[in-house]
């Protein structure tokens, strides 16, 4: 699971490992449920490789919402149930994917005894893609719409990392990252396609460190 994360919000990250072209530069700051932060979706021709940056709550709310804070409860979407969950099917079944660019996420540490926090993301530390879901809603109170995000995850408890996170007895979960080279086809491919991009990611290609 991951509740907090660091968003890439340099326009020089963004378009080296993105190829987005975003004129505003914002030093990153770790986010959490509820805050604000760039996610990757589909966007038209005008735009480069035909994908758009937009800004929206970490944590999905569904377009039937009566209360913009149950978002807060769904930062993580398991894939497992992902086209099931009333939180989270509308917006799978339309095909509603994104990329949520990270450089890296936060998960506790018990090996000690207690929790520590690690700061957990690619050897090198670059930024990554995370895969996720988008919705839209209308505020009951502005009419305003908003966008919202929510991280897809699996079952991490085999995983030579990831299995180190997280509390003794507890089911280990991870965010599913994406490869570079299939951003494009997680973005485009049928919802049938985009269950073969969901699954764990090598971790010998991973790096992690107390935060």
């Amino acid at each position: 699971m991951c509740s907090n994360y660091r968003p890439v919000t340099r326009s020089d990250l963004l378009l080296r490992h993105f190829n987005i072209i975003r004129p505003e530069n914002a030093l990153p700051i770790d986010c959490y449920p509820g805050n604000l932060a760039p996610f990757i979706r589909r966007g038209d021709d005008s735009t480069p490789a035909g994908r758009e940056l937009v800004d929206g709550r970490f944590g999905l709310i569904p377009h039937w919402a009566k209360d913009l804070a149950m978002g807060k409860r769904m930062y993580n979407a398991r894939s497992e149930t992902v086209a099931e969950k009333p939180s989270f099917r509308d917006a799978w079944r339309r095909g509603q994917r994104c990329i949520v660019p990270a450089e890296q996420i936060y998960e506790p540490c018990y090996e000690t005894g207690k929790s520590i926090w690690w700061r957990i993301g690619l050897r090198g530390w670059t930024p990554f893609g995370i895969a996720g879901v988008w919705a839209w809603c209308l505020d009951p109170a502005s009419g305003k719409e908003i966008l919202s995000f929510t991280m897809l995850t699996v079952n991490a408890d085999e995983h030579p990392m990831m299995k180190r996170f997280h509390k003794p007895g507890e089911e280990k979960r991870m965010v599913v990252i994406l490869d570079e080279s299939n951003y494009d086809y997680w973005l485009d491919c049928t919802v049938d396609q985009a269950w073969s991009m969901i699954k764990v990611f090598p971790a010998d290609r991973m790096d992690c460190a107390p935060r």
